[in-house]
């Protein structure tokens, strides 16, 4: 709404608002806000989960059994944390006009609904059970679907449909309509990577922040057509709007980490990991660098992979890969601290962000 304030800037006592026009003030405006709504509200969100829920988040009967002990009685729905303060801010700080911004919007509200709902089920369940699994992924298609469809209707580039190859210049790959369905399994597919790994204090939230601000950057690049032109990027006019909406996430991620930090106060939950990777996922498909977020988020596709691998070789030969998935846990099994579990992580996800932002200049 601020961004407004700019078209006074023609009255000589409000030559300050000037500086709404900028992008780059307003993304900084929207981190500080984001961080101070969530200073403000934090705190009274979790003392109303904590009463609410009880004996908090169940805890996995067949996980590592210090966290039965250490982490009982912690409330999830953490990601309600996370998004009040990210949408007011996007809302406060963002060019409302811009659509770009309301798809993002569409799809972290509705990924948030359908994790709140299934938190809500565990919780009052006091089981690891919630939303029926083909529920859950037939409303994370469908939500995908359309926001895939929208950005390709906005879509005005030479490459609508086409699916962009980094490190190789001027390539990609022709869908067509067909790409409604990459764009859907790449935003269903990190949101469901986000939730993985989701599973020690601070783990998933870190990482997340530095996957959004490193598209942060991106959306700035792409949507900016000097640059796009200098680093031979698509030009897409109207993406540099999801640099604020990815700001505010930094603001709110940064907000939540002072209680998520170990140990946890409150846990982030299906309320928090499916908005935040779908987000992601969003913002790859509509700045055309869908296989940038895979080496970006690299840390979630790890996660996601060891999954995977676990349940093929257990169902095939019966024997796991892993002593736990996903992954962190199989360290923790091997005698891992917790901490250093986590921090290990985020170094990887710092080191993968830096290889991710390379294939903007080596093409």
């Amino acid at each position: 709404m601020l961004y407004y304030l700019s078209l006074l800037m023609h009255m000589d006592q409000l030559e300050f608002f000037r500086l709404f026009k900028y992008l780059t003030f307003r993304a900084g405006g929207a981190v500080i806000t984001a961080l101070l709504v969530a200073f403000v509200v934090n705190g009274s969100l979790i003392r109303w989960l904590k009463v609410k829920q009880g004996k908090g988040q169940p805890i996995r009967s067949d996980g590592p059994q210090r966290h039965i002990v250490e982490k009982a009685g912690t409330p999830t729905m953490g990601g309600v944390l996370i998004l009040l303060p990210w949408i007011v801010s996007t809302l406060l700080w963002a060019n409302v006009s811009n659509p770009y911004v309301w798809i993002a919007v569409f799809v972290t509200v509705a990924y948030g609904l359908l994790g709140f709902a299934d938190d809500y089920l565990k919780v009052s369940k006091r089981s690891s059970d919630g939303v029926s699994g083909y529920v859950r992924l037939g409303v994370e298609f469908g939500v995908a679907f359309i926001a895939t469809w929208a950005f390709m209707q906005l879509d005005t580039t030479d490459t609508v449909g086409m699916l962009s190859i980094p490190f190789v210049k001027s390539f990609a790959i022709p869908f067509g309509i067909a790409f409604v369905v990459v764009g859907g399994i790449v935003i269903t597919g990190f949101a469901n990577a986000v939730n993985f790994t989701d599973g020690l204090d601070g783990l998933a939230i870190v990482p997340v922040m530095i996957a959004a601000a490193t598209f942060l950057l991106i959306a700035y690049l792409v949507g900016n057509f000097v640059f796009a032109r200098y680093l031979e990027l698509t030009y897409v006019a109207g993406t540099g709007e999801l640099m604020v909406f990815l700001a505010a996430l930094v603001g709110a991620g940064l907000g939540f980490l002072w209680y998520n930090a170990p140990p946890a106060m409150v846990f982030m939950g299906d309320t928090g990991s499916l908005p935040l990777g779908g987000a992601l996922g969003a913002v790859a498909v509509a700045v055309k660098h869908e296989i940038v977020l895979a080496i970006v988020g690299g840390l979630f596709v790890i996660e996601t992979l060891s999954v995977i691998v676990q349940v093929i070789s257990f169902k095939t030969t019966g024997k796991r890969v892993f002593r736990m998935a996903p992954i962190h846990h199989h360290y923790e099994q091997l005698g891992w601290k917790e901490p250093t579990i986590v921090i290990r992580f985020w170094i990887v996800a710092v080191v993968l962000a830096l290889v991710g932002l390379a294939t903007l200049k080596l093409r």
